[in-house]
């Protein structure tokens, strides 16, 4: 029998690692430890926030200006189209970006029918005038023999008052019977019967003559101012510049068929400017003509008036013109710009500066006391670009934070470390 190597082996004794489960413990208590400290610190609303990540600032008493700001361009005060005066064809005698002075030839408009119209209407101004010269010499044919019909009456009625003297005088005398001196008596009224009648034409006919005389020239005249309006529109085809400045754009081609009253150009006049501003359309009722606007061009801070307002709403924004004070040089056509209406001025407004808590809904705020911020209740009323202002809640002095609060969790207190 083969004896085993039992007999030769030693029994271990197995001795207990307790450094792994301290260390779970350990591990474990702290965890529970850090919730409960985060649960207490909820249940207190006590937030550690590091000073140097919020904004802190104080509430003064002060004048409040109400602002809104706004961009836009700078535009020219007067840039008016041109326009055709007629229908024809446009010879454009400039191009866009020429410079051009006020008076100047810019366009010529060719029109066949108005040329031919005018040319007809001259045609007859020529006959009416000839036919008033002809009416005239016919007059003066008239009256020469009027007064020849008037004359011989005249002499009729002498020789008649002579016989009727001489009748008279010879039947006193016995010398004729009294048939003969009752027909030189017949024979003189007669006479005079006749000029009068003959005067009464003469009168009647100068009447008639004045009349077809007038008729005639007022005839001539109307047909006068036919063609001078006829001249005028021939004139005014030729198109002069109104304003002097720069040709803007062209809105036709050169020798293009245009019809009366079609947009031919537009002219820019650079000797006075405005600014062209889109403002929020929340703001649009609080606008009113003559509000003081302050506008800043490049390093130049101008003061202006606000001059128009756009009826219209526009992108959820209204167009505004304001008109400069005072010139300035070195401006140009659509330069960007920024600007700042002033809506109102109110004195002793409470107010602190404006900033990212008020995108909370202004109903509460963090007034720093030491080195902690309590939860406050407020109210804010008119805002402006660079203040709030506080109805209640603060006093002036009071410090506030006007960071956001999004990261607060709505606690009550901040540590601020």
């Amino acid at each position: 029998m083969i004896k085993d190597t039992s007999a030769q082996d030693s029994s271990v004794v197995q001795t207990k690692n307790y450094k792994k489960p301290i260390i779970v413990v350990a591990t474990i208590m702290s965890f529970v430890a850090l919730c409960a400290q985060a649960f207490m610190g909820n249940e207190k609303g006590t937030i550690s926030v590091d000073k140097n990540t919020v904004r802190i600032a104080p509430v003064t008493l002060a004048t409040l200006v109400r602002d809104v700001s706004a961009s836009g361009k700078v535009v020219a005060a007067s840039a008016p189209k041109v326009y055709s005066p007629e229908r024809g064809y446009v010879d454009l005698r400039v191009k866009a970006g020429d410079s051009v002075n006020k008076g100047a030839i810019i366009a010529i408009v060719d029109s066949p029918e108005l040329t031919n119209e005018l040319k007809q209407q001259q045609s007859v101004l020529v006959r009416l005038d000839g036919e008033l010269r002809r009416k005239h010499l016919e007059a003066r044919r008239q009256k020469l023999s009027l007064t020849k019909a008037l004359d011989l009456a005249q002499v009729e009625l002498n020789a008649a008052d002579r016989e009727n003297r001489r009748a008279k005088l010879s039947i006193s005398k016995n010398l004729i019977s009294q048939i003969d001196l009752e027909k030189a008596v017949d024979d003189l009224a007669r006479a005079k019967l006749s000029y009068k009648h003959a005067e009464q034409e003469v009168a009647l006919a100068k009447d008639t003559l004045t009349f077809e005389l007038q008729a005639a020239e007022q005839d001539l005249g109307r047909q006068q101012l036919i063609v001078d309006d006829l001249n005028r529109q021939v004139g005014n085809l030729t198109i002069e510049a109104s304003v002097s400045g720069i040709v803007g754009n062209l809105l036709v081609q050169q020798k293009e068929a245009v019809t009366q009253s079609q947009p031919l150009m537009t002219l820019v006049d650079l000797s006075n400017f405005e600014a062209e501003l889109q403002v929020p359309e929340s703001y649009a009722n609080e606008l009113g003509l003559g509000m003081t606007v302050e506008l800043i061009l490049g390093a130049n801070k101008v003061i202006g008036t606000l001059s128009a307002i756009s009826p219209e709403v526009n992108n959820r924004e209204v167009t505004t013109r304001v008109r400069f004070n005072k010139e300035l040089t070195g401006i140009r056509q659509n330069q960007r710009l920024t600007a700042r209406i002033l809506l109102e001025n109110r004195d002793n407004v409470l107010q602190v500066k404006r900033g990212a808590f008020i995108q909370q809904g202004g109903t509460h705020a963090y007034k720093v006391i030491g080195d902690s911020a309590q939860r406050i209740d407020i109210s804010i009323g008119a805002t402006s670009i660079n203040a709030v202002e506080i109805m209640t809640g603060v006093e002036p002095g009071d410090q506030l934070i006007i960071s956001t609060y999004d990261n607060f969790k709505k606690a009550s207190t901040l540590l601020l470390r």
